[in-house]
Protein backbone atom coordinates (compact mmCIF):
# COMPACT_ATOMS: atom_id res chain seq x y z
CA UNK A 1 0.00 0.00 0.00
CA UNK A 2 2.58 2.10 0.72
CA UNK A 3 4.65 1.77 -3.13
CA UNK A 4 0.88 2.74 -4.38
CA UNK A 5 0.93 5.57 -2.27
CA UNK A 6 4.24 6.70 -3.26
CA UNK A 7 3.74 5.88 -6.96
CA UNK A 8 0.51 8.21 -6.72
CA UNK A 9 2.64 10.90 -4.91
CA UNK A 10 5.56 10.97 -7.82
CA UNK A 11 2.97 11.06 -10.57
CA UNK A 12 0.83 14.16 -9.21
CA UNK A 13 4.23 16.20 -8.48
CA UNK A 14 5.68 15.08 -12.16
CA UNK A 15 2.03 16.23 -13.64
CA UNK A 16 1.90 19.63 -11.03
CA UNK A 17 5.41 20.71 -12.75
CA UNK A 18 4.72 19.58 -16.30
CA UNK A 19 1.58 21.89 -16.18
CA UNK A 20 3.40 24.62 -14.31
CA UNK A 21 6.24 25.01 -16.18
CA UNK A 22 3.87 25.35 -19.43
CA UNK A 23 5.99 24.18 -21.69
CA UNK A 24 3.64 21.83 -23.88
CA UNK A 25 2.77 22.96 -27.38
CA UNK A 26 1.90 20.75 -29.76
CA UNK A 27 3.82 21.53 -33.25
CA UNK A 28 2.68 24.79 -34.76
CA UNK A 29 2.78 25.34 -38.82
CA UNK A 30 5.45 27.76 -39.57
CA UNK A 31 3.79 28.01 -43.23
CA UNK A 32 6.71 25.85 -45.20
CA UNK A 33 4.50 22.37 -44.35
CA UNK A 34 7.01 21.17 -41.98
CA UNK A 35 5.70 21.24 -37.78
CA UNK A 36 7.74 23.58 -36.01
CA UNK A 37 9.65 21.65 -33.17
CA UNK A 38 11.01 22.98 -29.99
CA UNK A 39 14.13 21.46 -28.87
CA UNK A 40 15.59 21.94 -25.32
CA UNK A 41 18.63 23.39 -25.26
CA UNK A 42 18.43 24.56 -28.85
CA UNK A 43 16.81 28.02 -28.74
CA UNK A 44 17.46 31.37 -29.64
CA UNK A 45 19.66 33.92 -28.18
CA UNK A 46 18.77 36.17 -25.44
CA UNK A 47 18.61 39.24 -26.87
CA UNK A 48 19.11 41.34 -23.79
CA UNK A 49 23.11 40.35 -23.47
CA UNK A 50 25.49 42.01 -24.95
CA UNK A 51 26.73 41.44 -28.24
CA UNK A 52 30.70 40.81 -28.40
CA UNK A 53 32.58 43.79 -30.17
CA UNK A 54 36.21 43.35 -31.32
CA UNK A 55 37.67 46.92 -33.72
CA UNK A 56 37.64 46.44 -37.30
CA UNK A 57 41.24 45.55 -37.14
CA UNK A 58 41.95 43.44 -33.68
CA UNK A 59 44.78 43.05 -32.67
CA UNK A 60 46.20 40.50 -30.43
CA UNK A 61 45.56 42.16 -27.31
CA UNK A 62 41.77 42.44 -28.38
CA UNK A 63 41.38 38.84 -28.91
CA UNK A 64 43.02 37.89 -25.57
CA UNK A 65 40.54 40.00 -23.80
CA UNK A 66 37.70 38.36 -25.82
CA UNK A 67 35.08 36.64 -23.43
CA UNK A 68 32.44 34.79 -25.19
CA UNK A 69 29.25 33.97 -23.18
CA UNK A 70 28.51 30.56 -21.94
CA UNK A 71 24.97 28.77 -23.01
CA UNK A 72 23.62 25.38 -22.46
CA UNK A 73 25.64 23.58 -24.86
CA UNK A 74 29.16 25.05 -25.09
CA UNK A 75 29.38 29.17 -26.29
CA UNK A 76 27.01 30.32 -27.68
CA UNK A 77 27.13 30.40 -31.36
CA UNK A 78 25.91 33.55 -32.47
CA UNK A 79 29.09 35.39 -30.74
CA UNK A 80 31.24 32.94 -32.15
CA UNK A 81 29.94 33.54 -35.56
CA UNK A 82 30.60 37.05 -34.94
CA UNK A 83 34.22 37.00 -33.77
CA UNK A 84 35.54 34.31 -36.41
CA UNK A 85 33.66 37.01 -38.54
CA UNK A 86 35.87 39.69 -37.80
CA UNK A 87 38.96 37.53 -37.67
CA UNK A 88 38.55 36.12 -40.83
CA UNK A 89 37.95 39.15 -42.57
CA UNK A 90 41.33 40.98 -40.50
CA UNK A 91 43.13 37.90 -41.61
CA UNK A 92 41.85 38.53 -45.42
CA UNK A 93 42.93 42.10 -45.20
CA UNK A 94 46.67 41.47 -43.67
CA UNK A 95 47.17 38.79 -46.79
CA UNK A 96 45.91 41.39 -49.58
CA UNK A 97 48.29 43.73 -48.22
CA UNK A 98 51.12 41.30 -47.98
CA UNK A 99 50.65 40.57 -51.11
CA UNK A 100 50.41 44.03 -52.21
CA UNK A 101 53.82 44.38 -50.53
CA UNK A 102 55.48 41.36 -52.31
CA UNK A 103 54.13 42.64 -55.63
CA UNK A 104 55.57 46.39 -54.99
CA UNK A 105 59.24 47.95 -56.25
CA UNK A 106 61.84 46.83 -54.19
CA UNK A 107 63.59 49.25 -52.05
CA UNK A 108 67.76 48.97 -51.95
CA UNK A 109 69.59 50.47 -49.98
CA UNK A 110 72.41 50.32 -51.70
CA UNK A 111 71.53 52.83 -54.59
CA UNK A 112 72.36 50.42 -56.99
CA UNK A 113 69.56 50.39 -59.72
CA UNK A 114 67.67 47.19 -60.99
CA UNK A 115 68.77 45.47 -63.82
Amino acid sequence: MQTLLLFLAVLLAGAAVFLSVGRWRGPQSTGTGRPEVEILGLVEPVAALPPVLLPERPRRSDVDALRLGVGLRGYRCDQVDEVLGVLSAEIERLRSDLDAARRGPVISATNQSPE
